[in-house]
């Protein structure tokens, strides 16, 4: 317990990095994700076929492959960023590609009756998907974001390998520096923690919406 409480400031200090880096991608990986499904099924085809092709590639390709590329790829273009920041643009990115195929798939669930109802009272394309579509989505959708958002937090790791002190880092530093293992046993349960929190919300967060199925 001693050695527990010795090293337990130095992986709660990496575990605000680790959840920093989650809130960020959540927040703006979910609204792009949401612009990229609407553009996905769009009546343009260029317009559809151009976010395809980004959905493709974000998806087809590892994600620390994309975190390498906005890290030590883009200086090569004029483009230098911080640890942080390179790794925050690859998740976003890299989530909303994925966040955009689930949420195009929970739009094209809803029934076309929505969208005729909605027609003949008079509402636009964007007030029929603003007000009926997408409130009827995000009940929909709710598993499947569950399980990126748990996938994301153990994403987080990932960025270790740019040198961001997240808490995998603080982990490897402790069991280098100590000869000993423990720390992945702490750094394990850090994990189970905030993963298990995740569930719980988003276990109320379906149970709250189910009642208006």
């Amino acid at each position: 317990m001693e050695y527990v409480s010795r090293i337990i400031v130095p992986m709660l200090q990496g575990t605000v990095v680790t959840l920093e880096l989650f809130f960020i991608t959540i927040v703006f990986s979910i609204p792009l994700g949401v612009l990229l499904a609407l553009a996905r099924i769009s009546r343009y085809r260029l317009l559809r076929d151009v976010v395809g092709a980004y959905i493709w590639l974000l998806r087809g390709t590892p994600l620390l492959l994309q975190v390498f590329f906005v890290y030590y790829g883009l200086p090569n273009f004029g483009i230098t960023l911080e640890n942080f920041p390179a790794a925050c643009i690859a998740f976003v990115l890299n989530y909303a590609a994925y966040f955009a195929e689930i949420f195009r798939a929970g739009i094209q669930s809803i029934d076309k009756g929505q969208y005729e109802g909605a027609k003949v009272l008079g509402f636009t394309y964007w007030q029929t998907m603003w007000r009926i579509i997408l409130p009827q989505t995000v009940r929909r959708v709710l598993p499947p974001v569950s399980n990126e958002a748990i996938t994301l937090v153990k994403d987080t790791a990932l960025v270790y390998a740019i040198g961001l002190g997240e808490l995998l880092r603080a982990t490897k530093i402790a069991v280098s520096r100590d000869a000993v293992t423990s720390p992945f046993v702490v750094a394990a349960v850090f994990y189970l923690v905030m993963t298990y929190v995740l569930t719980k919300v988003f276990d109320k967060l379906e149970r709250r919406y189910s009642i208006y199925e």
